[in-house]
């Protein structure tokens, strides 16, 4: 897609991996919308891009149901959006608390599946956009200390996977962005959770968790959109866990090849 003057909206917009999307799209040529709980932050930063800042709490239903008519009225149709908002749970299962399970589930799998929806009939009408989901190498297998978490960015990816297929007559295309650490609080966090230290040292003794910036990601992330590439996988040396994830996938739509599925481009 072509990403100047293209309008791009991203979620959890306020640091890490959002706020270096942010800045990349913006590089681009693209006209951001930052949504994020702290109001004072992304205004601040979205007047600094020349973007527009849209606070919302995306754990709140009634605010994730109105803020893409939000967004659609005050600065215009949704090129590509952009769902990078999320929680991480860093703790065995029978230690987290119930309600922690329901914010998991919410912002990081219910949240972008009512947003996708939402931008999805303006994008049908233009026959035009992108959706991007920020996943994680947690979605590709089960990790302990991870458990509500991967099973959320599991559910978002093949999520992706099934509109991939929905839209493949249209020009609105997917990716998925499924890093592994990335150096931002969410990682500081999760690195700080004691039980979950001998599984850490020996991912690194085996050299499998290196660290990359966010500013890496975001990178990576604009020229999958450039390109329409379906995955930004990171680090390289566990590919061999996204390629087999992808595997029941690619089996799918081999099945399904020419047999007519979801909407048709307006002509």
């Amino acid at each position: 897609m072509e990403l100047t003057g293209a309008h791009v909206v991203i979620t959890g917009a306020s640091r890490g991996i959002g706020a270096a999307m942010a800045q990349h799209f913006a590089d681009a040529g693209s006209r951001v919308s930052l949504v994020a709980r702290s109001a004072e932050t992304i205004k601040t930063y979205a007047d600094e891009l020349g973007g527009s800042a849209f606070p919302a709490d995306l754990l709140d239903p009634e605010q994730v149901d109105a803020l893409i008519p939000r967004i659609q009225h005050d600065a215009g149709d949704i090129d590509v959006l952009v769902n990078n908002a999320g929680l991480e749970t860093n703790a065995f299962f029978n230690e987290v608390d119930p309600q922690e399970i329901r914010d998991v589930n919410t912002l990081n799998l219910e949240a972008p599946m009512v947003l996708t929806r939402a931008a999805l009939p303006g994008m049908l009408e233009r026959n035009r956009g992108h959706f991007v989901f920020t996943s994680s190498l947690a979605g590709t297998a089960g990790f302990p200390g991870l458990a509500a978490y991967g099973a959320t960015k599991a559910g978002i990816t093949n999520f992706a996977a099934a509109m991939r297929m929905e839209l493949r007559d249209t020009s609105i295309n997917m990716t998925v962005v499924a890093p592994g650490p990335v150096d931002t609080q969410m990682w500081d966090h999760l690195e700080e959770e004691n039980d979950l230290a001998p599984m850490l040292k020996r991912l690194r003794q085996l050299q499998l968790i290196p660290k990359k910036s966010p500013d890496y990601i975001a990178s990576q992330t604009v020229k999958a959109v450039l390109s329409d590439k379906r995955h930004v996988r990171s680090p390289k040396r566990l590919a061999s866990n996204t390629m087999l994830r992808e595997a029941p996938t690619r089996i799918v739509e081999s099945v399904l090849k020419g047999v007519p599925l979801g909407p048709q481009p307006n002509k």
